[in-house]
Order: C-alpha cells, then structure tokens, then sequence
C-alpha cells in the first residue's frame, strides 16, 4: 500500500481551503483541484509499504509537543502542463523538529527515505492553468491551526478518484502552550 504521514487541517481551516480552492476555480483555464476530504500537510513521504505496522511503530515513538501552524502565502511549483499551486507554512521550528524526529525514528526501523529538504505545503491544485487574469488572484488569508495529532495515511485509487484515508493517528503532546 501507498503510504505517508500528514497532518490533517481542521474544520476551520479545511473551509479556508476551500474558499481558497473555489476563488482559484473561478480565475483558473483548468486545473484538477484538491477535494476537501484530500486536504493534507505531508510530512513524510513513504511510498509503497507491504505492511505498515512498523511504520506505525516509528510514529508512535515520536514525543512532540502540540502547536499551533500558519498558512501564510501561495506559491506554485511551475509545470509546463499547468502548474502545483500550493498554501505555505510560516516558517515553524516545532513542524520541521517533528518532521525530523519522524525522519530519524522511520531510519531507525529501516526505513529507505528520499534525503531532499523539506518544504512543508498544502496542496491546493495540479495542472492549473490561467490565463491573463492570473496577476489578478486576490491576496491568500493566513490560516491559523491547531496541531493536536498526526496520522499515518494510506493513499489509493477508488472508481478512479484518489481517495486518503487514516489508518493510524499519533497525539502529539499537549502543553500549557498550547
């Protein structure tokens, strides 16, 4: 099974997504949208793994504390078949400290991970295509979040639509900062 660890957006900032996502819809040519149950900050990547239990195992070792995230700005990952549009994070000591006890912890189990620095974003559309009007594109609102937990998730094709689904979740620890 296809395999990575996410960070799953809230209620809240799920619909700021996806008024985000509608506003891209309406000044875009194409694109092939995120759908608002995929909404997901990724922050390893697995690939295909046979059996996910020692995954499981490597994320339950991990004893980061809650935080809080910002979404504060779009980017895009040029495509010459229509571009990655994505949310990025303000930059966060506490998500890459997470991301790399999680890294370290996966190693350990035995674990074969891609070794390119993180860039932690939300993927809001792939292939999207403007026209003219794309100097247009009204300013991003920050969206602010909570981060109680993280989930290992499996990815797959169902009737044809990519559908994630959790299959484990890890509470992160809660702190009177948080």
């Amino acid at each position: 099974m296809r395999l990575f660890f996410a960070i799953l957006p809230d209620e809240s900032a799920r619909q700021a997504f996806v008024r985000t996502i509608e506003r891209m819809k309406q000044c875009s040519k194409y694109g092939n949208f995120t759908k608002m149950e995929n909404l997901h900050l990724t922050l390893l990547f697995l690939g295909q793994v046979s059996d996910p239990k020692t995954a499981i195992q490597a994320m339950k070792q991990i004893k980061n504390p809650a935080f809080s995230l910002e979404f504060n700005r779009l980017g895009k990952f040029k495509r010459d078949k229509g571009d990655i549009w994505w949310a990025g994070v303000r930059e966060n000591p506490t998500l890459h400290a997470l991301h790399q006890n999680l890294d370290r912890s996966l190693r350990e189990k035995g674990f074969l991970l891609e070794k390119r620095p993180y860039k932690p974003h939300l993927t809001l559309g792939r292939e999207v295509l403007f026209g003219m009007d794309e100097w247009r594109f009204p300013a991003f609102p920050a969206v602010c979040m909570r981060v109680p937990e993280i989930h290992l998730m499996k990815s797959e094709r169902i009737a044809g639509n990519l559908v994630y689904t959790s299959i484990a979740v890890q509470k992160l620890e809660q702190s009177e900062a948080y």
